[in-house]
């Protein structure tokens, strides 16, 4: 019996010593203390989980942040929270719904009319979601994690370029990309579809767009990285009732929304970061990319090819 117990004792003790380090060594915060005054920042998402914890540090560093949101109600308690404990009244919400290249469109307009700058871009907006379209027929999660980025970013590298000093843009991906394919011949998902798959093409989409923009931008005042946030507990999985199932079940493990904000976060303000343009970033630090198909400069501008045909909107020159 005493055996038993000690072999219980044991176990009990494994776990408890194993989940500890297992926080330690993922709980990485970003310790710089880079000031973002005078900066101009756009957080897509920004009204929740990763994106408003990263609007919060940004602004608690004085950076001016508009907070790109399709739940203006949602986006409006937000603000007046982050104002609050930040007490930086340069923090904006505008309205953007990723879906709708109209909105995207709408948005890039109105903010080229009232700010002149734009220092550090964040696409961090994400859906998870059964399958649908977005309003221009593509679908959901490709079209909104990947498309609308791509639609948006190229959309503001001109007011980007005229900025002066040094400008970031930074794409958060997942490691879900690991074992994704870009499904060049049902780029819809109109033949088969899977969920997990079409979020984690989205993923791997975001990761070979940074390495695409950053070889185009590769002799101007523009960086890109992409990054992956950790396991977080969001609301990503709102529309989805397996992904609540998997969260639920697996929550002891996540990382709080203030956790996976640290490395989008890094990639925005740590100095020297260059020599890194183009790389993919975890836990505030270079991370392998674990699928080859990041390798392939032919799938890379291949993938560029369709999004510039899909949204209709061009690299600018």
């Amino acid at each position: 019996m005493l055996e038993y117990f000690d072999i219980k004792a044991v176990a009990f003790f494994t776990i408890v010593v194993g989940f500890l380090l297992y926080k330690k060594i993922f709980n990485v915060f970003c310790e710089t203390t880079t000031r973002l005054d005078g900066k101009i920042v756009i957080v897509t998402g920004g009204n929740t989980g990763i994106g408003k914890e990263t609007v919060k540090d940004l602004a608690k560093r004085g950076a001016t942040v508009i907070m790109a949101c399709r739940d203006m109600k949602k986006a409006e308690a937000a603000q007046a929270e982050i104002k609050k404990e930040t007490l930086n009244d340069n923090v904006f919400i505008r309205h953007l719904e990723l879906g709708s290249l109209k909105s995207i469109n709408n948005f890039v307009i109105s903010f080229l009319k009232e700010f002149h700058e734009l220092h550090i871009l964040i696409n961090n907006a994400a859906i998870v979601c059964p399958y649908q379209k977005t309003e221009d027929g593509f679908e959901m999660q490709f079209g909104v994690n990947h498309l609308g980025h791509f639609a948006l970013t190229n959309l503001l590298l001109k007011r980007m370029r005229e900025t002066k000093g040094l400008v970031r843009v930074i794409n958060v991906s997942s490691h879900a990309h690991y074992f994704a394919k870009i499904k060049f011949d049902d780029i819809n998902s109109e033949k088969s579809y899977g969920s997990q798959s079409a979020y984690a093409q989205s993923k791997l989409a975001n990761i070979m767009f940074t390495k695409e923009l950053q070889r185009r931008l590769s002799n101007t005042n523009i960086i890109t990285f992409a990054v992956h946030p950790g396991f977080v507990s969001t609301e990503i999985g709102r529309n989805f009732l397996l992904a609540k199932i998997l969260l639920a079940i697996f929550r002891i493990f996540q990382k709080s929304p203030k956790l996976g904000a640290q490395t989008s976060i890094y990639c925005a303000v740590t100095a020297g970061l260059e020599k890194h343009a183009g790389k993919y970033f975890a836990d505030c630090s270079v991370a392998k990319i674990r699928n080859k198909i990041c390798d392939d400069e032919g799938q890379i501008k291949k993938l560029w090819e369709i999004s510039e045909s899909m949204t209709k909107i061009s690299f600018p020159l």
